[in-house]
């Protein structure tokens, strides 16, 4: 239940967000028509793939909309091969890439599509999605093909006045990196924020305001073949958001969300955190030991980005891949408004 320590003024709901899933199709990832007074930003693929021998790597790359404000990503790409301690940026493979700011797009039946533009330097990308499938070429660097896993979700914070519209997909993909198989989970993130808006960047209403403890986006495929994955976000006066699902058809959203994060002694990184959804459900991080971020630190993006597992306590599933790409910040602190401080 919401619980208010001072009276917000009009049109500010002290952080209280509205979380339910959405149909996912081509169509709806094309339109990028306002919401609630929020203009359309980017689209956001991004994700953690691992080879045969165990080395991690992860993604990202900007779509960003036409007139819209840009944050610094461009592309990102990041790997354990660069020291086999933990996820670094790889300069030389990101500096060869193509960093196109505003992309081609067009929709082909259900399917939208985004490229480089002909003539850029740099080498060439395409990226496909749609209800059902996606795929993403860098030319000379990786070829992933895959199909939805679950449904979409979609949170709305209101602000009196900034707020956030965010949406997003995931992708089961496989296929080949530097010409080794390669498999995990593909995000496909949109966001909606005010005109000049830029997430984790300008008019962000939850980064600026220092209100977030935890924020994760997570899937975990199983060797049996089963899955989970969900979306959450933990922070201070009434800000949180929970929606979970499952191979078994069950989805469930909630508000109600506590936890705690544990950070390592001198770090920005987490050393463990549980979340308890309903006061009931209790999930757990197990932090990859190569998943630290560590290129970063204060760079952008601001908060600690960090590579691991979610997995409900208890659970002693064997995972065969998986993704749980998220944040954790110290300075704003270890649980609902408990705050913190920097290093």
């Amino acid at each position: 239940m919401p619980t208010f320590s001072k009276i917000p003024n009009r049109g500010d709901f002290a952080f209280q967000c509205l979380v339910a899933p959405q149909k996912v199709s081509g169509a709806k990832l094309a339109d990028t028509r306002d919401h609630y007074g929020l203009k359309f930003t980017k689209h956001m693929p991004f994700g953690t793939l691992r080879d045969d021998e165990g080395h991690m790597y992860s993604l990202a790359r900007a779509l960003n909309s036409p007139g819209s404000t840009p944050n610094p990503t461009k592309f990102l790409f990041l790997s354990t091969r660069m020291n086999d301690e933990t996820l670094r940026l790889d300069p030389e493979t990101m500096a060869g890439r193509a960093t196109t700011m505003f992309p081609e797009r067009w929709l082909d039946g259900d399917t939208v599509w985004w490229s480089s533009l002909e003539g850029e330097e740099g080498a060439g990308w395409q990226l496909s999605a749609s209800g059902d499938a996606f795929s993403w070429r860098e030319d000379g660097l990786l070829d992933l093909k895959g199909s939805l896993l679950g449904n979409g979700t979609q949170f709305y914070i209101p602000g009196e006045e900034w707020g956030t519209f965010y949406v997003s997909q995931l992708y089961d993909v496989q296929g080949q990196l530097n010409g080794r198989p390669v498999k995990g989970v593909i995000c496909l993130d949109q966001v909606w924020l005010p005109e000049g808006g830029a997430i984790h960047f300008a008019k962000d209403i939850v980064v600026e305001n220092k209100m977030h403890v935890l924020w994760w986006t997570f899937a975990t495929v199983y060797k049996d073949g089963s899955w989970d994955m969900g979306s959450f976000m933990l922070g201070h006066d009434n800000l949180g958001y929970a929606i979970f699902q499952n191979d078994k058809g069950e989805l469930h959203c909630s508000t109600d969300i506590e936890g705690l994060a544990i950070h390592k002694d001198g770090s920005y990184f987490l050393d463990s955190a549980k979340i308890i959804i309903d006061g009931k459900d209790e999930w757990e991080f197990l932090p990859d030991p190569k998943g630290d971020m560590v290129d970063f630190v204060g760079g952008f993006p601001i908060t600690a980005q960090q590579e691991g597992r979610w997995r409900r306590v208890g659970d002693t599933r064997e995972p065969d891949h998986w993704i749980a790409w998220g944040e954790s910040d110290r300075r704003n602190g270890t649980a609902r408004n408990i705050r913190g401080k920097d290093l």
